[in-house]
């Protein structure tokens, strides 16, 4: 049946910290409120992954593509248990989903775990303003009861991204062993196994589902511990290499990951994605920055310094690395974003360390980044970060894999 007409939804209000305030409809978890940093999301499809994304702690998600919901939900689409977004701003919600995995509709699965929705909001409008000034605090609810002025001092009270641990919100507590690959995910272009398997020891600050079926599809023994496992109880599990995921909040906020990292390189391979390019960074004494209003989408540009190729790109994140600081620390930029000109990926000089700052495993997004896990399984075997001309054929590796 289809879901009632948003005319008999409540009203909801999105409330942002420069005084702005947009209407809607709310969806999902109707007596819920949310405040957070106000982000948006170009990527035209994917929004469970999205809102399911643990680095999405903290943000209230817009999302550009003007019909959300139309496929419904599926628990195989899920980033994580529970939704991690604080709330989700659409211009259209789907009352009517359509496709043979969909097991309830989007608004369900909100209400379910408590997550408020609102529709009918001038994304394209919120957007604009987004990126002309940056991204804003904001408060979402479907309360008529505050002011719109008392809302806007609500949102200008809320916690600043900048200098907020979120880390500690959405790590496991106890160590995990994963063993579900890619699966029915499986990318094309993936290289054969030679049954070889190795030992990886996953430093989770709020990953994905999906690389860790990444790793495990590679041949990796996987066992994902808390971000505040020390040095020495990682290194008591005789990794043969070491993954630092992605999360959300400032990487600045979380120094003793950094601290944990700085032993743990001197040891063993390393390999990191988004906020593990961070921490990895700020391990080896770069720098970090908060960018005006981030990278979220599935189409951003990104181009390998050595071979000058592009690849399109799934990203998420609100903090980028100083390159004259990492350059400084003995590492090189390997890729850059062409866009903004941010660094998106480096490799340590001496050490068998690289990371990147987008997220390869995608989903939502493009293939084009998944031979990186086949070079961190190449790094591990020979104890040599990649190069860019050797990244370039592990992707041309799998282009002629798929060809087959």
């Amino acid at each position: 049946m289809p879901d009632p007409s948003p005319a008999t939804r409540p009203a909801a209000r999105l409330a942002l910290e420069d005084g702005s305030v947009f209407v809607g409809r709310a969806f999902g978890r109707l007596d819920a409120e949310a405040a957070g940093e106000v982000c948006f999301n170009t990527a035209h499809s994917g929004y469970q992954e999205i809102v399911s994304d643990p680095s999405y702690s903290g943000q209230v998600v817009t999302l550009t593509y003007p019909l959300i919901g139309n496929y419904g939900s599926s628990d195989g689409d899920l980033e994580s248990l529970d939704p991690r977004a604080e709330a989700l701003v659409v211009r259209e919600l789907a009352r009517t989903p359509s496709n043979y995995r969909s097991t309830q509709a989007l608004e369900h699965w909100l209400d379910t775990h408590g997550v408020l929705g609102i529709e009918g909001v001038d994304t394209r409008g919120l957007t604009g303003r987004l990126r002309a000034h940056g991204a804003l605090r904001g408060v979402v609810t479907a309360d008529p009861s505050p002011s719109d002025a008392d809302l806007v001092a609500r949102a200008q009270a809320s916690p600043d991204m900048a200098g907020r641990d979120l880390v500690s919100a959405v790590a496991p507590k106890q160590p995990v062993e994963w063993t579900q690959g890619l699966g029915e995910w499986a990318v094309p272009g993936q290289p054969p196994s030679d049954g070889k398997t190795y030992r990886v020891v996953g430093i989770d600050c709020g990953a994905k589902h999906h690389i860790w079926r990444h790793l495990v599809s590679q041949g990796f023994e996987v066992t994902a511990v808390p971000p505040s496992t020390a040095a020495g109880a990682i290194l008591e599990r005789k990794p043969d290499g070491i993954f630092v995921s992605n999360g959300p909040g400032d990487p600045a906020a979380v120094p003793a990951v950094a601290q944990t990292l700085r032993t743990l390189m001197d040891h063993t391979p390393v390999f990191g994605i988004c906020l593990g390019h961070q921490l990895l960074s700020r391990a080896l004494g770069a720098e970090t920055f908060k960018l005006k209003f981030g990278h979220h989408g599935a189409n951003h540009p990104v181009q390998n310094l050595g071979t000058e190729k592009v690849e399109i790109t799934s990203q998420n994140h609100g903090f980028a690395v100083d390159r004259a600081s990492l350059e400084r620390a003995g590492a090189e930029a390997t890729h850059l974003n062409l866009n903004d000109q941010t660094v998106e990926g480096f490799r340590h000089k001496d050490l068998p360390v690289f990371a990147v700052q987008y997220h390869p495993e995608a989903s939502p997004g493009p293939h084009d980044s998944a031979y990186l896990f086949d070079c961190f399984r190449a790094m591990v075997e020979t104890g040599q970060a990649p190069t860019t001309e050797a990244m370039d054929r592990a992707q041309r590796s799998r282009l002629s894999v798929a060809a087959v």
